[in-house]
């Protein structure tokens, strides 16, 4: 997966390849997909939901720039993979889930394999305070823009990693900076992602599951 799919795509950061080669991803699907869990598309992971393909997590975490010092919030944390990935990057890692089955699952797989993950189940949109301030903020959906209370929760010098746009429409991976009281965005390319459903995204009518 690293020498094949990562790293002639341009994932060069050594500590993201690293951490990308040590988690097992084939325990974060469900058993009738782990045969194809190091493939580069999205895989089932139950309630209708998908986990990214294995490029575009490490695109993500490389754009992060995760120091081993850096508290990291991980929104939509599906089956805990991404966040696991992020907890071999940082000090300390807060997932949230809006599905509690997902989050159950996700946490007792975490807590199994020994990634210090705290996940909780929540409104991903409105963050999780009681962790932060936060370096980095991670999205696993689309949303119209950077939620107010991500601005709120990111300590300076904070990035934010997450697809903008609308469902089934043009969307972008986008690394936001929170420089000067300012959020500057970085376009990273293309995606297509789920919506990012919530009250300060979109709303839960109209939009596809999350």
């Amino acid at each position: 997966m690293v020498e094949e799919q990562l790293v002639p795509r341009g994932i060069e950061d050594q500590r993201v390849l690293d951490a990308m080669r040590r988690v097992p991803r084939h325990l974060f699907v469900e058993p009738s997909a782990a045969p194809y869990a190091y493939e580069d598309h999205p895989m089932p992971i139950g309630d209708g939901q998908t986990i990214s393909q294995p490029y575009i997590v490490a695109l993500m975490l490389q754009a992060a720039r995760i120091g081993p010092e850096d508290r990291v919030l991980d929104v939509g944390t599906g089956s805990g993979y991404a966040a696991a990935v992020a907890a071999m990057l940082g000090h300390r890692v807060v997932g949230i889930e809006r599905h509690p089955d997902l989050a159950i699952g996700a946490a007792a797989t975490l807590d199994a394999l020994g990634y210090r993950v705290e996940v909780v189940t929540g409104d991903g949109t409105l963050g999780w305070p009681a962790g932060a301030p936060y370096d980095v903020i991670l999205a696993a959906a689309t949303g119209p823009s950077v939620p107010r209370a991500w601005m709120e929760q990111l300590a300076p010098g904070g990035r934010i990693v997450m697809p903008v746009g609308a469902s089934g429409r043009a969307q972008h991976l986008a690394l936001f900076t929170l420089e000067d009281g300012r959020l500057h965005e970085t376009n990273l390319g293309a995606v297509a992602f789920v919506p990012l459903i919530g009250d300060q995204g979109w709303p839960a009518n109209g939009e596809s599951s999350r």
